[in-house]
């Protein structure tokens, strides 16, 4: 045990989508996931390395249509570097062959296609041990402006597909963790993300993924300003209005949080290749980011009374979108496996 780091809970991740997320379509090219993983597996501070990765379930990363083979080959790869997997991400999205949860029967079905192989995969890694934790992770597949059209009826159809994707993660031993961003269409506020988690009703299997960068764009409406919790001009520069946003919003959200992604943010969206504007992601010491990271992980890891939750085995820094420049560096990784371990120093525990 690292007596200066004693804490071995939660377990500490880097996400590998980062590589393929925003790159190509004109931008960055996609960085390999040999490359993610080596840059994750050789980052050090006091001795302390990540444990692990969260997976991106697409081409060129992690074929959705692996092969047993192909996920043993994975696991080894995996493992050959001191690492494990938890979280995997689920390609619903048309482009990656999946559908939109709110669209017609056909693309319903392509989605619940993609959630099905997305859970397939993660059983299967379980079963090879190399993933001990861990959730599917789905969003809507959807963009605001075609949800804002006919806000019931898509939410509606959100909720019944994603009450179809539940049956079929229950059928696996899998959860499924609906992701917290503004630009998916019926999640993109906080509210009519808990309508979308309460319509479902099914916290066994359906919780919800917050992003530090993205949920702190909750609190000033974009995408939805009538949902706001800070004013206009909220002074974001001053903790204290971060934490009474934060207080109201984690009252809600924090029960159904079940996976959870350290980040930081400057208060601005950003959109590369094919992704959507969404919260930015910012390097943990950027001089412009708004979130005192450790503290304000805490609202998440902690309940109303201070006391740890320990519903989130494993928390994860999502460096989407990142310059190419920047991941490639290896002290990037360093200065970020800095911030999420000062977050397991405040938040963790050592049991499991």
């Amino acid at each position: 045990m690292n007596m200066q780091h004693a804490n071995a809970f939660p377990k500490l991740h880097n996400a590998t989508w980062p590589g393929v997320v925003g790159k190509g379509d004109g931008g960055e090219p996609p960085i390999d996931l040999d490359t993610m993983l080596d840059l994750t597996a050789q980052a050090s501070v006091d001795g302390v390395r990540f444990d692990g990765v969260d997976v991106f379930l697409c081409a060129p990363h992690v074929d959705i249509d692996s092969t047993p083979a192909d996920l043993a080959r994975l696991a080894d790869k995996v493992r050959s570097r001191g690492l494990r997997i938890g979280s995997l991400v689920a390609p619903v999205w048309p482009p990656a062959g999946g559908g939109s949860a709110m669209g017609g029967a056909e693309e319903r079905a392509q989605f619940l296609t993609q959630v099905r192989k997305a859970c397939r995969i993660a059983r299967d890694l379980r079963g090879m041990g190399v993933r001990p934790y861990g959730a599917v992770r789905i969003d809507s597949a959807g963009d605001t402006a075609t949800w804002a059209a006919d806000p019931a009826a898509n939410t509606r159809r959100i909720i019944d597909t994603f009450r179809e994707a539940c049956t079929i993660a229950a059928d696996h031993g899998e959860r499924l963790a609906a992701e917290g961003e503004i630009c998916w269409g019926g999640m993109h506020s906080w509210k009519e993300m808990l309508h979308v988690l309460e319509g479902v009703g099914r916290p066994d299997v359906l919780g919800f993924q917050a992003d530090m960068a993205h949920t702190m764009l909750y609190l000033m409406g974009y995408n939805a300003p009538q949902d706001r919790i800070l004013a206009p001009n909220a002074d974001l520069d001053n903790p204290g209005v971060l934490d009474e946003g934060l207080r109201k919003l984690t009252a809600v959200l924090r029960p159904w949080t079940i996976d959870l992604h350290i980040a930081q943010n400057d208060g601005t969206v950003k959109g590369s290749g094919s992704h959507d504007k969404t919260g930015r992601h910012c390097l943990p010491d950027d001089p412009n980011g708004k979130l005192d990271i450790p503290r304000h992980a805490g609202f998440w890891l902690r309940d109303e009374t201070g006391e740890l939750t320990r519903a989130i085995p494993q928390i994860c820094w999502d460096g989407c979108m990142f310059p190419n420049e920047v991941m490639r560096k290896p002290e990037t990784w360093n200065r970020i496996l800095g911030a999420m371990l000062a977050v397991r120093d405040a938040h963790g525990w050592s049991w499991d």
